[in-house]
């Protein structure tokens, strides 16, 4: 479980592919305090650390993640948003966030608007997905590579996202243009929710 609070925007340093499994090697800050087998959000998708050296640390993304996310796009060098799992002795600074990553989204927009930016996103819309919660609603919550999000002026396929200074240098939204393609997930509130309501 994690609460889309990004720790940090970490280099990838090496990929290997292994039949249909991508190893992805990570060097960032914390690598000292992780541990084979602990759960990391990468980008917004839950992975487990399986390889670990002083400064770096791997990952396997298989198929089916490859397929649902924008991990597959990496390149040595790929700025990837980074958290650990939420401990559950404190705040909830952003939202319940799962790290299962419910689809990707295509961002068409970036406008600069006084000191922070408006991202626009478009994802592939589907009625009976939306039916079941995966959607996105004005004021809720979204998380785009990993970013807990509050959503604005959303429509059936697209919605936009404020990001203010502090997100836009500390996560990789520095690094996303029209044309980029973001993981997204949608709140599981809703789709709570949603479900109940379909009974």
């Amino acid at each position: 479980m994690f609460s889309g609070i990004i720790e940090e925007a970490a280099t990838v340093v090496a990929l290997r592919k292994d039949q249909e499994n991508l190893h992805i090697t990570m060097e960032c800050s914390y690598v000292d305090e992780l541990k084979i087998d602990q759960s990391v959000a990468h980008n917004g998708v839950c992975l487990t650390v399986v390889e670990k050296t002083d400064k770096t640390y791997t990952v396997t993304a298989i198929k089916e993640t490859l397929d649902r996310s924008n991990l597959g796009q990496l390149e040595i060098g790929s700025k990837v948003n980074l958290e650990r799992s939420m401990l559950m002795n404190g705040r909830l600074d952003g939202h319940i966030v799962q790290g299962h990553v419910d689809q990707t989204a295509v961002c068409r927009e970036v406008k600069e608007s006084d000191g922070s930016w408006y991202f626009t996103f478009e994802y592939a819309f589907d009625k009976e997905m939306a039916k079941r919660g995966y959607m996105t609603v004005d004021k809720g919550s979204v998380t785009v590579n990993g970013v807990s999000l509050t959503v604005c002026n959303p429509t059936d396929n697209t919605f936009q996202v404020a990001i203010i200074p502090y997100t836009y240098e500390h996560t990789n939204f520095h690094q996303i243009k029209p044309g980029s393609v973001v993981n997204i997930e949608f709140d599981i509130i809703g789709k709570y929710v949603s479900r109940m309501m379909s009974f």
